[in-house]
């Protein structure tokens, strides 16, 4: 009995010889080994989130320059979502119909991708965003809006900083005023200023006349100046045509910089003489080989990051605006200053593109934008080879020619 009783003992005793004796620095080193990779999945997670981060940021700041630029994102969104809406009970429901604004049409475009990148390039910057709106939680959602917003508030800052001291050099340097316009005070521009106020002036007066000077700055009946009116600083030369106000217009040299200057580069608003064709392609093929010899580093600029290929007419809206800022007196951003609402000056600008009354002006609209397109991305015209122009290149006319001879050949046998 007393055997039996020494065996039932004998494997608790055994269970405990199970545990093996370690050191307590070897226990230490797993637990900090198990902390160590707890702490890598978090910084993981906290990596995720910064890019997801940079991400809305990086979308954000293409919506205000290439989509809108005062409309609100959560409206946009909102009047998206309302559309989804209507259009799940009437398939025949239309933009149009709902009295949505084209800036909704642009936003449906991008962040919904209904249209392909050959349409409307304007995609390509949120190409594979709209995956991401797909059973988004509230918080993830809430989340984006705001770096949206940051990012689409923080390019528009950052432009009109940009702008602010470069406008100065420019007008110094080419209406070559006394005194010049002083780069760091926005105060004494405006209508004040003489070069600035030859640029501002709207295009049916003239500011050579002191009656006129007068006028605009005491706001005198006949002399308001709102957006209703095309200033100079669209023009070419700064001078319009007023039997002909459509020649020139969107063509000025200050357009042009303005433009390089926030979706190119400063650098590279020296380069906007010409045409874009013909001697310039000489001059820019040299240019670009002595840089690429020389091994300088060329750092990406904003249309590169948006993968903006075109020059789409709410860029061009967007920059005109800007260029208004940078001349007026205003030192901080509003969307009216005195007698002037930017917001119906920007749809204006948009409109001339968007809208045009017939065919004559929509070919007029099409040269215009391959135009700025030659002069703001360089000479070549790949992107508007049409697909009858490329069906009778020596390519696919031989591709034709081979398939018709297999055919003939075929059909004899």
């Amino acid at each position: 009995m007393s055997q039996s009783v020494e065996d039932v003992s004998q494997p608790a005793e055994s269970s405990q010889s199970l545990a093996v004796a370690t050191s307590e620095s070897a226990r230490q080193r797993r637990k900090i080994a198990a902390l160590e990779e707890k702490l890598q999945v978090l910084e993981s997670g906290h990596a995720v989130k910064v890019r997801e981060t940079n991400y809305y940021m990086s979308k954000g700041r293409a919506i205000r320059r290439i989509v809108t630029l005062f409309d609100t994102i959560e409206d946009l969104i909102f009047k998206n979502d309302r559309r989804c809406d209507l259009g799940d009970e009437d398939d025949n429901v239309t933009l149009e119909s709902q009295g949505l604004n084209s800036s909704l049409m642009w936003f449906i475009v991008t962040v919904r991708s209904v249209c392909n990148s050959g349409t409307l390039p304007l995609i390509l910057p949120f190409h594979g965003f709209t995956r991401r709106l797909q059973n988004m939680e509230y918080d993830d959602y809430s989340h984006m809006l705001k770096k949206l917003r940051q990012g689409a508030d923080a390019s528009r800052g950052d432009d009109t900083s940009k702008l602010k001291n470069l406008i100065a050099d420019w007008v110094n340097h080419e209406l070559k005023p006394n005194p010049p316009v002083d780069p760091e005070d926005k105060h004494h521009r405006g209508f004040g200023n003489d070069a600035c106020g030859r640029l501002l002036c709207p295009t049916e007066l003239d500011w050579t006349n002191p009656t006129v000077r007068a006028g605009i700055r005491d706001c005198a009946d006949g002399y308001v100046v709102t957006e209703m009116s095309w200033p100079a600083f669209l023009y070419k030369k700064y001078s319009a045509d007023q039997d002909n106000l459509e020649k020139g217009l969107f063509k000025s040299t200050l357009l042009l910089q303005a433009f390089k200057a926030i979706f190119t580069s400063p650098s590279s608003t020296k380069d906007v003489t010409g045409e874009g064709d013909g001697a310039n392609v000489i001059e820019n093929n040299r240019r670009a080989k002595k840089d690429f010899n020389s091994g300088k580093r060329v750092k990406t600029h904003v249309a590169q990051i948006i993968k903006m290929r075109k020059v789409t007419p709410r860029s061009i809206a967007y920059v005109s605006c800007q260029l208004q800022f940078a001349l007026s007196s205003v030192t901080s951003w509003r969307s009216v200053d005195g007698d002037f609402d930017y917001v119906p000056f920007w749809q204006n600008i948009v409109d001339f593109f968007e809208q045009p009354p017939g065919r004559a002006a929509q070919q007029k609209v099409d040269q215009l934008l391959a135009w700025w397109t030659r002069k703001i991305f360089g000479t070549s015209r790949r992107v508007e080879l049409t697909d009858g122009a490329k069906a009778k290149m020596s390519v696919n006319a031989l591709a034709r020619q081979r398939a018709q001879l297999d055919d003939t050949m075929f059909d004899s046998e």
